[in-house]
């Protein structure tokens, strides 16, 4: 019942976040591989000049010197190699793996080869010059701009949807609050109805009308349970305490017991005795509430519903019953599902049971076949 502004607008403002990101990050992608390929096209460019400068020089070789001075550059490298690669001079610091004309990368190693005449250049066949580079810088600004983007678009999509759900917060602060005064006005008259019924019948004895009435404010009673609980969820630390399973359970069969000699249905029990488990008593009512009521509500008039209760290596508790049966079994635990809208209910109970059930490593297994019944076993893990 609880609607949180801002984690409304952080789930929603991670999502659009996402989806426009995406379309705006694709464009920056290809600029990048744009730059990528500007930037490799200039080492091209200048490994080509380089080369060309080396075999200027070389050409500038008067044969009459003893001595040829090979260029050495702080930013490239150079080597010559003979038809078959051998080497003539290098002053490389790797080993190139390929010889093919052209350009080349090895790691963070760019070169480029160039074929020279035959006998020429001191037998050589081959120029190799080669630099070092990393676009580093490119990808650099493309992380940064990344980065900027997906900030930018978190921080405006929060502060949007922070803002549009401010009317939604009061409106639902609104709806809060009138639930927990409409609460609190139908928990008095309630306690009314019931306290009376039991003098009434205490005095002049029951009757069908009266087991009715006292039926009808049971029904309601776990309709208000479950109402309250919702409202009280995550505002509300529940106690656990060891509790006594089995007392506890038929506790609960008898108190739905009116309900179920309306139609006419037998609670038949099979409870162990002693069997304790630790455990919050709100949350077990809630499971131990809504399975009973919705078993009786189910199942068909003049039938029976069985609950068991047992302790073996873990505690296992199981309402079956001889019913309508459950076309979804994956749907009923949706909030506000029904599968038979004649029947009442706001399709919360089982909801709340998921919840519990998830919170509480409880195992839950469902067995229902339609016009047959359905069973319910719960079990218990051992903590």
């Amino acid at each position: 019942m609880i609607f949180n502004t801002e984690e409304f607008a952080r789930k929603y403002a991670v999502r659009y976040t996402a989806i426009l990101a995406v379309l705006l990050i694709v464009p920056l992608v290809v600029y990048v591989l744009l730059l990528l390929q500007i930037d490799n096209a200039k080492v091209k460019l200048s490994l080509e000049q380089q080369s060309q400068n080396i075999i200027h020089l070389m050409q500038g070789y008067d044969n009459s010197e003893k001595v040829f001075h090979f260029p050495r550059y702080k930013a490239f490298q150079a080597a010559l190699y003979t038809e078959k690669y051998e080497e003539i001079f290098s002053t490389l610091d790797f080993k190139p793996n390929s010889f093919t004309d052209g350009f080349h990368k090895k790691g963070s190693r760019y070169y480029y080869i160039y074929p020279l005449p035959d006998k020429y250049y001191f037998d050589s066949s081959f120029i190799l010059v080669s630099t070092q580079h990393t676009a580093n810088n490119i990808y650099y600004l493309a992380a940064t701009v990344m980065l900027a983007i997906v900030l930018a678009l978190f921080l405006f999509s929060f502060l949007l949807l922070k803002n549009f759900s401010k009317p939604f917060e009061k409106l639902n602060a609104q709806l809060d609050n009138f639930i927990k005064d409409s609460m609190h006005e139908i928990n008095t008259p309630l306690s009314i109805i019931n306290l009376n019924a039991d003098l009434f019948a205490n005095k002049y004895g029951d009757n069908k009308y009266l087991k009715r009435m006292k039926s009808a404010a049971k029904t309601l009673a776990t309709i208000y349970n479950d109402m309250d609980y919702l409202i009280k969820q995550g505002r509300v630390v529940h106690k656990f305490q060891e509790i006594d399973m089995g007392d506890f359970i038929q506790n609960r069969v008898d108190y739905f017991q009116e309900i179920a000699q309306l139609k006419e249905i037998e609670l038949v029990t099979d409870i162990s005795e002693a069997c304790y488990y630790e455990f919050s008593r709100t949350k077990l009512q809630r499971i131990v509430d809504n399975t009973i009521s919705n078993a009786i509500k189910y199942s068909h008039n003049h039938s029976k519903v069985e609950i068991t209760l047992d302790q073996e290596e873990q505690v296992v508790f199981s309402v079956k019953d001889y019913g309508v049966g459950i076309e979804n079994v994956d749907k009923i635990f949706s909030r506000y599902y029904r599968e038979n809208e004649a029947k009442g209910g706001f399709g919360i109970g089982l909801n709340i049971v998921k919840q519990i059930i998830d919170e509480e490593n409880i195992r839950l297994d469902v067995h229902s076949e339609l016009d047959k019944g359905s069973v319910f076993t719960y079990t218990f893990r051992n903590k």
